[in-house]
């Protein structure tokens, strides 16, 4: 059966403009412009666009942990991670999930494998409304990484690994007083604590980094189907370097124009948080996403650690001089592209019907229908 929607205000991936769009089962039939005069359902025009996809998210960790020191059942934190994913438009997404961390007692450290195998649990039962992915974070420092990572390197799910170094005093967290802000108050820590390990991560950073980094490269590249490898937190000309003779192909969350600049000379993906875009800087203190995107240094947005800033950050992109196309490119069609998802990601007629319904309110989009593979799920 073919479903038309007439009268909606539809962004492709360069142009947009009013018309109709068709769908028949889970693909897209059919996308015209003007009053074409097709029955069907009248939106009124609301924005139609493609679903999201969102490539690097922790929102899940907040669902594992609602409070400090507060541990949720794995399979319902799943099912309201998805919850919310979903009703923020997103129809695709790589859930971010953690291999190692700077503190050994964290929650990632004790959620690791029941995380993974409560995706596939929930994925199994058919009650997740997204499609989702695995991006494993690899904390380079962690002395088990290795034997930590290995067992997940054939998962199908697969589609992203990060290559993470968050040890105080580089990259992410050049400005201690910065790290120090950050780790009391969303891990609890006290200022004692915190003295405590900054000594410790940084031998432990000299001891296993270095080697750990060139193992997960060696088998990432030496998959029968490589898997896409992204650097994480560039700062300086040399981590970037590093990385593009490593085969990287993403640089996300570059902290500096320079680190910035090299990524696009090495034609890498620029990845950048939707949040430093809605709160107008990094909380990090490093450079600006809108920044980025005035110089046309950004490529990619991720939700990282609130998924309804994927959408809002699209379109407050347009303040930095992005069309409105290129600016939904940023978390559709390219984040699509430079994952291989390419059946995926743009209102194109032959690709799977992924859309959503948006409706401006006081210049803020606010998600009111979302469709996965023609499905309505939220």
């Amino acid at each position: 059966m073919i479903h038309t929607i007439r009268n909606a205000r539809i962004v492709t991936t360069d142009s947009e403009f009013i018309g109709s769009f068709c769908y028949e089962d889970q693909m897209i039939t059919d996308v015209s412009s003007g009053n074409t005069g097709l029955a069907g359902t009248d939106w009124d025009g609301d924005f139609l666009l493609p679903g999201l996809v969102e490539i690097h998210t922790d929102n899940l960790e907040k669902h594992l942990m609602p409070r400090p020191k507060v541990s949720w059942p794995i399979l319902p934190a799943i099912v309201a991670h998805d919850a919310q994913i979903a009703a923020s438009g997103i129809t695709t997404v790589l859930d971010a999930i953690a291999i190692g961390d700077i503190d050994t007692d964290s929650l990632r450290m004790q959620t690791l494998h029941a995380s993974i195998q409560g995706l596939q649990t929930a994925a199994s039962a058919a009650i997740l409304r997204a499609d989702h992915f695995l991006h494993l974070r690899l904390e380079l420092a962690e002395p088990k990484l290795i034997e930590m990572f290995t067992p997940f390197l054939q998962d199908h799910r697969l589609k992203l690994v990060s290559l993470m170094d968050h040890t105080p005093g580089q990259r992410q967290w050049t400005n201690l007083q910065h790290y120090r802000t950050y780790v009391t108050g969303k891990r609890g820590w006290t200022n004692e604590k915190v003295d405590g390990m900054l000594a410790h991560l940084l031998e432990r950073q000299q001891t296993h980094a270095a080697a750990n980094r060139r193992e997960v490269v060696r088998l990432c590249r030496e998959l029968a189907t490589p898997i896409p490898l992204a650097s994480h937190d560039d700062t300086t000309l040399d981590h970037v370097n590093e990385g593009v003779l490593e085969g990287v192909s993403m640089s996300e969350f570059p902290t500096t124009l320079a680190a910035a600049q090299a990524a696009r000379e090495h034609q890498l993906a620029i990845i950048m948080g939707a949040p430093n875009v809605v709160r107008g800087g990094s909380h990090s203190g490093n450079i600006s996403a809108k920044d980025l995107a005035k110089a046309d240094l950004l490529d990619v947005l991720s939700s990282d650690y609130v998924p309804a800033s994927l959408l809002h950050a699209a379109f407050l992109l347009q303040e930095s001089g992005m069309t409105l196309p290129k600016a939904i490119a940023t978390v559709t069609s390219n984040p699509a592209k430079i994952l291989g998802m390419h059946d995926r990601g743009a209102i194109t007629k032959g690709l799977r019907a992924d859309f959503i319904r948006v409706r401006m309110v006081e210049n803020f989009p606010v998600v009111v229908g979302v469709w996965k593979a023609g499905k309505q799920i939220v």
